[in-house]
């Protein structure tokens, strides 16, 4: 193949970076290291901690590396990394506040050892990364931070992409492998593909088996970003096949999945919330006050979740983004933490939890949903069937808080004692119940079972009196405000 590379053009305003002229769709890892290499106006440091210098080797190897790397650093000794970047608190070392600190603390130095005046053109990186590979016994597969710092013109200010990555392999060769790849996209994409930051998250993946690192939190910031909302880079993630669940907080951050799960008591309501109603934070906060009394459950290490799976995010066979973002926003206003996953099982749900945590579990759900989970046709692609995916579901200190639920025909309430399942299920079902596993919520606001979110968004989109009332302090408002979910204040309903 011949191989086009490229020397960017500047004038005084601005920096001005060709597409992909003379590459194939997906150029290789050389390919990419080399391009960076032969532009003259890139220019930065690499500071790699745990996994060996596999990000700069690439760009050693391929030749014309002096006119890109100002220089590499690899801190491996827990003293030397103090000593250049500052004692973390938590005394940890693969954080994204370590990450932080490298980066700053290099492009601070590459700025003093490189005054802009002697080179005016060059447009400033730092490529960092805090890695911890699979230890010997195999049993930690290992996890890292990765970040770049960078201009895209040279008087410009810096933007910022920073993710974490878990790794699946079971070697840390082919660990170091999959790290070295990506930090090359990263650094490609940051200065090829910054237009495009749904692009760039595709081609982190270039020449990289999905299978082999996982990426389950990323954040982009600076002024290039500006109009990049990173709950929806975090549901690419899960769209391209990168991770199963991501996680934000109340403000609307990105943030680590580990670090609200790990070592933590969970109560997880999953639901479309669409919109979120009186009847869903009934139902969680009646089973919250449950679960927190449970002899094992310490309320000061214990995370409420609300969930959404991938599946009740689909709008005619497609994502529809910006139904997904009214959502998250209303469940974020209320100061919820948000979880999207890939997850149409419950007991996939559970077993990705129990990753994290052997601590108490719970799940807040209805009556419908409850029995949506006995039905045999979800758990096919299973050898073990409905039988391993409820071992699966249940063998961790999981517990379900059933909601009850009014039936339509008779107004009777139905809940744990009078649910009606196949015959075949019955026996099993029983077995779960009587061992304690489902806990009925009896202390309910019964005048909200008549409430469903499906007619509420019918009479919003209509715009027919009543719905507000249906939904909790400041929802109608902001659905109002923001006309989500197909509101129109001026429309009228039809004679």
């Amino acid at each position: 193949m011949e191989l086009c590379i490229f020397e960017g053009t500047f004038s005084r305003m601005s920096i001005t970076i060709l597409g992909d002229q003379g590459f194939d769709n997906k150029p290789s890892i050389e390919a990419k290291a080399l391009r960076i290499n032969l532009n003259k106006y890139i220019y930065g440091t690499f500071a790699e901690i745990g996994a060996g210098q596999e990000v700069a080797r690439h760009f050693f190897k391929v030749g014309g590396s002096s006119g890109t790397i100002a220089k590499t650093i690899s801190a491996y000794d827990k003293n030397f990394s103090d000593t250049i970047y500052g004692e973390e608190a938590d005394g940890r070392y693969v954080t994204e506040t370590r990450l932080d600190k490298m980066m700053s603390h290099e492009m601070r130095l590459l700025k003093k050892r490189i005054p802009k005046k002697e080179q005016p053109n060059k447009m400033f990186f730092t490529l960092a990364n805090t890695v911890a590979t699979i230890d010997f016994a195999k049993k930690f597969k290992g996890h890292g931070w990765m970040g770049i710092r960078f201009q895209t013109e040279p008087e410009g200010a810096y933007n910022q992409i920073v993710l974490h990555v878990r790794f699946h392999q079971t070697e840390a060769r082919l660990q170091q492998e999959a790290l070295g790849f990506m930090g090359v996209n990263l650094v490609y994409g940051a200065f090829y593909k910054h237009d495009d930051p749904k692009k760039l998250l595709r081609y982190l993946y270039d020449n990289i088996d999905t299978d082999a690192i996982e990426i389950d939190t990323i954040n982009f910031s600076g002024p290039q970003f500006k109009s990049v909302d990173n709950r929806l880079m975090s549901l690419q993630l899960i769209r391209n096949g990168m991770t199963e669940a991501v996680m934000f907080d109340p403000e609307g951050n990105n943030i680590l999945p580990a670090r609200i799960l790990y070592k933590k008591n969970i109560l997880a309501l999953r639901g479309s919330f669409r919109p979120v109603t009186k009847v869903n934070i009934d139902m969680l906060e009646k089973s919250y006050e449950i679960f927190t009394k449970e002899q094992n459950v310490d309320v000061s290490k214990t995370e409420v979740i609300f969930e959404i799976t991938l599946s009740n995010l689909r709008a005619q066979g497609e994502i529809d983004e910006e139904d997904f973002m009214d959502r998250a926003k209303l469940l974020c206003s209320l100061g919820h933490t948000v979880m999207i996953s890939n997850f149409k099982e419950y007991y996939r749900l559970v077993d990705y939890f129990s990753h994290y945590t052997k601590k108490q579990v719970g799940l807040a759900m209805g009556v419908n949903n409850f029995v949506e989970i006995f039905d045999e046709q979800y758990y096919q692609d299973l050898s073990g069937g409905i039988l391993e995916a409820f071992g699966k579901m249940f063998y961790n200190n999981l517990k379900v808080y059933l909601y009850p639920m009014r039936d339509e025909k008779s107004g009777k309430i139905i809940d744990s004692n009078n649910l009606k399942l196949h015959p075949r299920m019955k026996d099993f079902y029983k077995f779960f119940k009587y061992n304690g596993k489902i806990v009925d919520i009896f202390d309910f606001e019964e005048n909200l079972l008549n409430i469903f979110s499906r007619e509420i968004l019918r009479k919003i989109k209509v715009n027919e009196d009543g719905w507000e009332d249906d939904l909790p302090q400041g929802i109608a408002e902001m659905i109002k405000k923001n006309e989500m979910f197909g509101y129109e204040g001026t429309k009228t309903l039809n004679p």
